[in-house]
């Protein structure tokens, strides 16, 4: 039994694992000060523990993995260590340098796309 309601939130988040090197999009869809409610596509890949960033809220979780089901996770927040800490370090870096080369190359698969679509005669998308 949770000593703490979760509260509903709608919130983005980011597992983060395998030292920085792997990571998971996720919504948060309940929380509390101690665990949360997680949905996503794929709990199979998901390691006992793991970092659960949420980007509006600026803080990062140390979660400990407490049930799986097919769509979604249930996590407490590891108390040992500071309960919130700050998204830093050089695993930060790797998963923000990775994620800058993909928002790259979408860039320039959309830019390719828009250039096709003004070569064709198709009329531009009105911005």
């Amino acid at each position: 039994m949770r000593r703490q309601p979760r509260l509903r939130v709608f919130l983005k988040g980011r597992i983060v694992f395998n030292n920085g090197q792997s990571s998971i999009d996720c919504l948060v869809r309940d929380m509390s000060a101690e665990g949360a409610r997680l949905m996503l596509s794929e709990t199979a890949a998901l390691p006992e523990k793991f970092d659960l960033y949420i980007p509006q809220k600026e803080k990062t979780h140390r979660a400990t993995l407490r049930w799986r089901r097919e769509d979604g996770v249930g996590v407490t927040f590891d108390q040992a260590e500071a309960p919130v800490r700050e998204f830093s370090g050089d695993a930060t870096m790797a998963v923000l340098l990775r994620r800058v080369g993909e928002l790259e190359a979408e860039n320039a698969a959309l830019r390719r796309h828009i250039a096709e679509l003004h070569g064709t005669g198709a009329s531009a998308p009105v911005l």
